[in-house]
């Protein structure tokens, strides 16, 4: 297809210049597509029917069957000229594989093959005259006069070489790599280098290598391609990726212990257990002892005569000693004879105990 065709003289459709048709390079013959005067932009595309590794393209330009050089009226026209290789019909969404900037009307050459080493579906041939000013040696007006197009490479994706007979290598992305080279033009996630055969290292998977593996046990390598940890999880976290950290009052390895009474039911460290603003009323915290799997804290009710937050408060005189209520330092049984109130803490007057025995 193509913008602005020549629509007053039949025979001078887009497929003429894929019809590998050339001996006849003026209108007459039949074998030239020819665009609409008076155009500000040209521009002609061929659909290769789907993505292909290309190598290279010759253009036959129009020449009217007269030699080429500076002396031709048709050199003017081919001046400026772009190709490109896109995966849709905008060239915008593709590469630019060439623009011409420095040939004049002696230099230019027609025929002439341009060097394309890309993948794609659609080449775009594209010329315009909207930036003024250009130079006195092109067209007023942009034209495509082509009488031959052709795109050379492989016919099969995911080969390379003279014959098109070497795979590329396993791991390029959508398995497409340079046509010549055999170099990946990207990499499946988790490999790198210019043949993908690096797998990710140092901590990191995914595309480019670019994500950070989580908190794997013993600071192991994760699966370079999804960043699994394949054994497991360091103290304190979870997750396939271990990149979450223990929660819901749980800690320590596999998250399967679980939190003391922290201060305000606050969650405690999801690696050691520790509960940082302290404990709730009632509770101590005890010695640390190193287990297997790292350090774990224990908590128990305040001990003896002690209650209440950090346990600092004293108990009364509990009934034969008991110990009071490790929160509220409530007396269970009753206070101890001379004493009275919930907590025990107050003596009975010998004024008071006089009445009473002589009442």
């Amino acid at each position: 297809m193509q913008l602005s065709p020549y629509t007053y003289t039949p025979g001078w459709g887009a497929d003429k210049a894929v019809d590998g048709r050339y001996t006849d390079l003026s209108p007459r013959g039949g074998q030239c597509t020819i665009s609409a005067d008076g155009q500000s932009k040209a521009k002609w595309l061929v659909d290769l029917g789907g993505v292909f590794s290309i190598h290279h393209i010759f253009i036959q330009y129009r020449t009217d069957n007269v030699y080429w050089n500076a002396s031709n009226p048709y050199t003017g026209r081919f001046l400026g000229f772009s190709v490109y290789i896109s995966n849709t019909t905008d060239k915008e969404d593709g590469v630019l594989c060439f623009r011409d900037t420095n040939y004049n009307r002696a230099t230019i050459p027609n025929p002439v093959n341009i060097s394309c080493l890309y993948h794609g579906r659609y080449v775009i041939y594209y010329n315009n005259r909207t930036h003024y000013p250009y130079r006195a040696e092109y067209s007023q007006y942009a034209q495509n006069e082509l009488c031959e197009l052709e795109v050379h490479g492989c016919p099969s994706l995911g080969y390379y070489g003279d014959n098109c007979s070497t795979p590329c290598p396993q791991y390029c992305q959508e398995g497409l790599c340079h046509i010549t080279e055999g170099t990946c033009l990207g990499c499946l996630p988790g490999y790198l280098g210019p043949n993908c055969n690096k797998e990710c290292d140092n901590g990191t998977f995914g595309q480019d290598c670019k994500q950070t593996c989580g908190n794997c046990m013993g600071e192991e390598q994760c699966d370079h391609v999804n960043g699994t940890c394949l054994n497991g999880c360091d103290a304190g976290y979870q997750g396939l990726e271990c990149a979450e950290e223990c929660q819901g009052g749980s800690f320590g390895q596999d998250c399967k212990q679980h939190c003391g009474n922290c201060l305000g039911g606050e969650s405690c460290h999801h690696i050691n257990g520790t509960c940082l603003n302290g404990c709730d009323s009632g509770y101590e915290r005890t010695n640390c002892t190193k287990g297997m799997h790292g350090f774990t804290v224990t908590f128990s009710e305040c001990s003896y005569g002690k209650f209440g937050h950090h346990c600092k408060e004293t108990c009364g005189k509990c009934l034969r000693g008991e110990k009071c209520h490790h929160i509220n330092g409530t007396c269970m049984n009753g206070c101890e004879p001379g004493y009275y109130e919930t907590f025990c803490t107050k003596g009975i007057s010998n004024i008071i105990l006089l009445r009473i025995f002589n009442s």
